[in-house]
């Protein structure tokens, strides 16, 4: 190797972990301002119960903001995976500031959302921007959505590893080179310990006690995971069944919002439905602890399908954690399996099924777990990811591997028997 190539190649190396850092600390930084200013308004309302019904004002809010602004990035979190696969150009910055402030009105006045998807919107926003500026190509841009994904994902929820995996998993590994595992770890970990800088704090769950890895315990994991993915595709198919009733039924977007919060506010303030406003995280933590009513995640499937697919902005994983939580905590009354461990395997494995991402969620509930309960996770993940069907909660998602493969034989197979 002659001297001009070996110092290509350190300037290369040089320009992608300054990259690194550059994303890392503006991603996490805007995840940190998202987070405090989150926990804000949700205090605001809890403290104010009678702003919930103003959740009309606010859809209307959002609906205006998108419409006259927003046109060309209210496609959220899918139009990163589309630009991923599909590189057309660069994804406008606008969308870092508009999905952050209709979250935050979304949950000011009660909307049931969660937050993954705002962060993972600024981070792929402002991953974005250094297209131009270090003049990248189609491959290289494809490697910065990964970091944004990876930042904003890793940054809100406290989880570097999760975060990096999440970012490779969710785009499908087929197409992820080995210089884009690398720096997706190294952003994420960047973004991770800007938000740790600033002193924002994340929700911390505990597992205390794990059984004995046996025959019944197996059997009793096997069942959550089937019943998680179960929940994951009534979810996924919730979000896309509203989303498209509201696009054909309302013609003009900022009223679809205005109308479906003047249906939830009805149902939250009138009927004192508060808990599935929000994010619902003292109901999470308090699913590790005491058992939930049969039908509180069902109700959580339908209040967030019902919101995002009014307008309303925020994310998906949250409500997924709520939703997982608030099963396993019930299937405490008829599984021999300690509670903490019944809400936590759902916690992550409906998040797996409805994401595709088994391998990501396993990994983000050692983080947030520990290791002792790994093996429990790791089937439950996993079954929730075989069991919860083709289609997820992003559209755009291109879902590949084992899964992919299996409902090709069995749609096969269906053909073959007609």
């Amino acid at each position: 190797m002659n001297l001009q190539k070996l110092k290509e190649i350190l300037l290369t190396i040089f320009k992608w972990i300054f990259i690194c850092v550059l994303i890392g600390f503006f991603s996490g930084s805007a995840s940190a301002f998202f987070l405090v200013s989150l926990e804000f308004v949700t205090q605001f309302r809890i403290q104010h119960q009678w702003i919930i019904w103003l959740l009309p004002l606010g859809g209307l809010l959002v609906g205006f903001s998108y419409y006259y602004w927003g046109e060309s990035v209210v496609k959220g979190n899918n139009l990163l995976l589309e630009e991923y696969e599909n590189p057309q150009k660069v994804i406008p910055l606008k969308m870092a500031p508009l999905v952050l402030l209709g979250t935050l009105l979304t949950h000011l006045f009660g909307g049931s959302a969660g937050r993954e998807g705002t962060a993972v919107q600024m981070g792929g926003a402002i991953a974005d921007q250094f297209t131009k500026l270090f003049k990248l190509d189609n491959s290289e841009r494809k490697i910065l959505i990964i970091l944004g994904i990876s930042a904003g994902f890793a940054s809100v929820f406290g989880t570097p590893l999760a975060g990096a995996i999440f970012a490779l998993e969710v785009l499908y590994f087929s197409k992820i080179n080995f210089k884009s595992i690398v720096l997706s770890f190294l952003v994420a970990y960047v973004a991770y310990f800007t938000v740790e800088f600033w002193q924002v704090k994340h929700t911390h769950y505990n597992i205390p006690v794990v059984p004995e890895f046996n025959f019944s315990t197996l059997l009793y994991t096997i069942i959550i995971g089937i019943l998680s993915g179960l929940a994951a595709l009534l979810f996924s198919r919730n979000a896309h069944f509203w989303n498209s009733f509201f696009s054909k039924n309302i013609k003009f977007p900022p009223l679809r919002p205005f109308i479906g919060g003047t249906i939830l506010a009805i149902a939250f303030a009138g009927f004192g439905l508060t808990k599935f406003s929000g994010l619902g995280v003292p109901v999470i933590v308090d699913s590790f602890s005491n058992s939930n009513p049969w039908y509180d995640f069902l109700l959580k499937i339908l209040f967030t399908g019902f919101t995002l697919g009014a307008g309303f902005k925020g994310g998906e994983v949250t409500p997924l954690f709520f939703v997982g939580a608030t099963l396993g905590s019930a299937l405490s009354l008829i599984i021999p399996m300690p509670i903490a461990l019944l809400a936590g395997l759902g916690f992550v494995a409906v998040f797996s099924g409805a994401t595709h991402t088994p391998i990501a969620c396993t990994i983000m509930g050692i983080e947030l777990f520990g290791i002792q309960p790994g093996i429990f996770i790791v089937i439950a993940c996993t079954i929730a990811y075989f069991s919860s069907g083709p289609v997820g909660i992003y559209k755009s998602q291109i879902v590949k591997g084992a899964k992919y493969k299996l409902y090709q034989k069995l749609q096969r197979k269906e053909l073959e028997n007609l």
